[in-house]
């Protein structure tokens, strides 16, 4: 690793803190004991979470069944409304996103209803580094047309173990393929895919695309509606705080509005007819039309008051601390910890880099463990992978200068050795 010119004092992070213009929501949330540098996979808890959800129980409790219709967040449209908050997030309008399922049942859903093969056309293209989730549910899928998931998904191979290159995916964009879906960021390296890019090459051969957005969404600004990317789906429970199990979501492009949904349900109906009761589905015309069932409602609950606060500062201004702090982060790993086994496997290049460092290092599970005695949270991913991300709304860079310091001082010491060689049963 090469040396930087990046201050190693901590009077530097904390001038960098004294600087920081979303420094005032640090206080928003509760803050655990410790340096927490998991929220990729799960955001802590906003007291407007908090706030929010107890509202929900207390219009439960206050308004009973007509909590559906009145109150401050009448239920019946809270799923529409949760939408319409989150459309900034990804560059959306506001009937192109609803709030409901999960990223599976989502993925499940998506791709009932857009992976329609027919004649040549019947191929599936992901890569070999998605989230095992997609994966699974799009071999699903394949199985349910009739088809060998074997024969019909094509997995792009990354080319060194931890990045996917663009070139490689549009390639693989034959004839044969009806459906493209990937993910925005890479949830291992952290490398951020090219969306616009892979979109206008899916369109050119007549391909539908859709977009695993968990790694993304909260921490990077999109543009859906503009790039005219077909679907994606996301979790919210990550960088948008929406607590753990937190309803996931949905968008679709509004060029797509009508369409049948392949997994079809009473909450798939336009609201004004849903409660006709009639055995004839009027498809709500708008991304609605994807929902299911009920909404969750106390699991929806959090993300009204988390959302209200990437209302106030744009995720526009989140990515910007995102980029400052996380190449802060690499500046020190490569002065502090050179010669120490480590390799940043993420994209250095702002463009191309999600919102966590990743960290590469044969003692990964024992760097890991030896981390959390020490007082920091970081996220383990097999084989050899210590994912570190500092969260915009909440982490400061002082905490990430002590994180580093902690890291050489367990290198220095070797106090990992003291560790067994394997993760836990939940990495």
């Amino acid at each position: 690793m090469s040396t930087t010119s990046v201050p190693l004092t901590k009077s530097y992070a904390q001038e960098l803190d004294a600087n920081d213009p979303l420094a005032s929501y640090r206080d928003e949330f509760y803050l655990l004991p410790g340096i927490y540098l998991d929220g990729n996979s799960l955001g802590l808890m906003s007291r407007r979470a908090e706030s929010s959800l107890q509202e929900l129980v207390d219009s439960w409790k206050a308004l009973g069944i007509e909590g559906w219709t009145t109150g401050k967040h009448p239920w019946f449209f809270l799923s529409e409304k949760l939408g319409e908050m989150s459309a900034p997030l990804v560059g959306a309008d506001p009937d192109e996103v609803i709030v409901t399922g999960s990223t599976t049942l989502n993925l499940h859903q998506l791709a009932a209803t857009f992976y329609q093969p027919e004649g040549k056309k019947t191929k599936i293209i992901a890569t070999d580094l998605d989230f095992p989730t997609d994966i699974y549910a799009l071999q699903s899928q394949i199985k349910l047309k009739g088809l060998d998931p074997d024969e019909q998904l094509i997995l792009v191979a990354s080319r060194d173990g931890r990045m996917i290159e663009e070139e490689d995916i549009i390639a693989a964009m034959t004839e044969e393929v009806a459906l493209v879906v990937l993910p925005t960021v890479l949830y291992r390296s952290g490398q951020l895919l090219d969306i616009e890019r892979l979109t206008k090459a899916a369109h050119e051969k007549g391909i539908l695309i859709g977009f695993d957005g968990c790694h993304s969404v909260g921490a990077i600004p999109h543009e859906f509606s503009k790039w005219e990317v077909d679907f994606a789906y996301w979790c919210n429970y990550k960088y948008v705080n929406a607590g753990p199990g937190g309803v996931g979501s949905i968008y679709v492009n509004r060029k797509h509005f009508g369409t049948v949904p392949g997994l079809a349900g009473w909450y798939s109906s336009r609201k004004d007819k849903q409660f006709d009761m009639e055995h004839t589905l009027t498809v709500a015309e708008t991304a609605g039309a994807y929902q299911t069932g009920t909404p969750h409602i106390f699991s929806v609950a959090p993300l009204i008051g988390s959302l209200e606060m990437f209302q106030e500062v744009t995720v526009e201004k989140l990515r910007e601390k995102s980029l400052k702090i996380t190449r802060y982060m690499m500046d020190l790993i490569e002065s502090e910890l050179a010669g120490m086994g480590f390799v940043i496997a993420n994209p250095v290049e702002d463009d191309r880099r999600g919102g966590h460092v990743s960290l590469e290092h044969e003692e990964a599970v024992r760097i890991c463990r030896a981390l959390k005695e020490a007082g920091v949270i970081p996220d383990f991913r097999a084989p050899n992978i210590i994912r570190l991300a500092p969260v915009a709304f909440y982490t400061t860079y002082t905490e990430v200068w002590e994180s580093v310091q902690i890291l050489k001082t367990i290198m220095l010491e070797r106090t990992y050795e003291k560790f067994e060689n394997k993760r836990g049963v939940v990495a």
